[in-house]
């Protein structure tokens, strides 16, 4: 059977069905708003601000993370080829430099690319998904597949959790919020949604709050927020609290569909 990138045996599979990674969606959108290019280009080729196109990006995002995650190889091609195609024929001004530069720039999908992988790392582990060291490690070796997808070389991707600490590190001096790009905690105040979800407004300062909690210290003072231990305390017990409460939801209702037929194939080939 075709499972695509991942299948059974990964610890992909394992993690990213949790609904709590919802928020580590969150947060790596916070964290790739720190690299300014990266910004930068989503903010000069869309209206951030206007809840028909808002929307549509988010939803298109969301369903290639989920075609990259449970798709066949195919679809996951497919996916992949339309990402790189799109990236390539935008290009985005650099005002720092005058330079004007591909979306398809490695630096920056390098760091979308990390920040990422960290965000549902750090959400997983800090609500409580039993992960050990190794099974983190693979977890970061694993999504240089999903690199790949986007045009990245797997060879110039972190491939355990030291190496992409290291590569973040590394990247921090050359890492700010661009400040002609609507600050997302305002935004989420107001957040661009079509008509019909309306409704679900309330829900995302929430969840934004919690995602710019989850952040590392350095990265909540880059926004301009403030950035202490006790707030470190605070994301993690939110999100162990979280965790917990979706975790008495029936499973049928808790999972997605792919999420379910995942863990059905995980039990199986455990068998």
């Amino acid at each position: 059977m075709d499972h695509g990138l991942f299948g059974p045996d990964s610890v992909t599979w394992k993690v990213m069905g949790e609904p709590i990674l919802l928020v580590g969606g969150f947060r790596a959108l916070l964290m790739q708003g720190l690299h300014p290019r990266a910004m930068r280009g989503v903010a000069q080729n869309s209206a951030l601000m206007d809840p028909a196109e808002a929307w549509s990006r988010f939803a298109r995002t969301t369903e290639f993370v989920r075609v990259r995650t449970y798709g066949t190889t195919e679809e996951v091609a497919r996916a992949g080829a339309r990402v790189r195609k799109i990236h390539a024929s935008l290009t985005a001004l650099d005002p720092d430099t005058g330079e004007r530069f591909r979306l398809d720039d490695p630096a920056a999908l390098l760091w979308v690319h990390v920040g990422e992988v960290d965000s549902y790392l750090s959400v997983a582990r800090r609500a409580g998904v039993r992960l050990s060291g190794a099974e983190a490690d693979r977890f970061v070796a694993e999504w240089r597949r999903a690199a790949e997808v986007v045009g990245l070389r797997p060879e110039d991707v972190p491939g355990s959790v030291g190496e992409m600490d290291d590569y973040i590190r590394a990247c921090r001096p050359g890492l700010y919020f661009a400040p002609e790009v609507p600050h997302p905690l305002r935004q989420s105040l107001n957040a661009p949604l079509p008509a019909r979800l309306t409704p679900l407004k309330p829900v995302f300062p929430m969840v934004t709050l919690l995602a710019f909690a989850t952040l590392p210290r350095w990265a909540r003072r880059l926004y301009g927020l403030p950035a202490t231990p006790l707030g470190d305390l605070w994301a993690t017990a939110s999100l162990r609290a979280l965790h917990t409460g979706i975790g008495l939801v029936p499973a049928p209702v808790r999972y997605s569909p792919d999420a379910r037929r995942a863990r059905k194939v995980i039990a199986e080939h455990a068998a």
